[in-house]
């Protein structure tokens, strides 16, 4: 959805408020694509700080399934997004360091599914878990271990021990 921000450049101390539904159905991060189960409209304020510089609040919630990062369950992520960003009317120069990436920004629109959809890319999780002490999946079989224990051998030995096991063997009596 576009908004027009050309009466808010243009009067200092403006104050626009405004809602908006969102239409986002999926996003795409790494290259996988995650289906957008639930979401809110997302309100908006965009005020006039000075003469062609505007500054653009919104709050959204999106909720979408995202496989675990260790079992590969699927999983229900809730995201809060809440964005600040600074911009100028384009007839503005752009020498402002506050000001931010202007790729939601058309002219004087503002294009509200690309700055959420920005806002989900930069603040994707770093870890997707079912839970917090979720066992991942066994190295040997790939059984989920939060189901219970495979039985395999999982055992690891040290690398640093390794120089002193090669001397065990070596000197070991048949």
């Amino acid at each position: 959805m576009l908004i027009n921000l050309s009466d808010v450049f243009q009067e200092q101390g403006k104050e626009l408020c405004c809602r908006t539904k969102v239409e986002l159905e999926q996003i795409c991060f790494m290259g996988m694509e995650y289906k957008i189960l639930r979401k809110t409209d997302a309100d908006w304020t965009i005020t006039n700080l000075e003469p062609g510089k505007a500054r653009i609040r919104g709050t959204a919630s999106v909720v979408f399934n995202a496989p675990c990062d260790r079992c590969l369950k699927e999983v229900e992520v809730v995201m809060e997004l809440h964005t600040e960003r600074f911009v100028l009317s384009p007839e503005k120069p752009q020498e402002d360091d506050e000001v931010d990436d202007l790729s939601f920004m058309d002219g004087y629109n503002l294009d509200t599914e690309t700055l959420l959809y920005n806002e989900m890319i930069e603040n994707w999780p770093a870890k997707i878990l079912c839970k917090e002490d979720c066992l991942g999946l066994c190295t040997v079989c790939g059984k989920n271990l939060n189901e219970g224990d495979c039985g395999c051998d999982r055992f690891v030995p040290d690398p640093r021990m390794a120089a002193i096991k090669d001397v065990f063997n070596a000197c070991k009596e048949v």
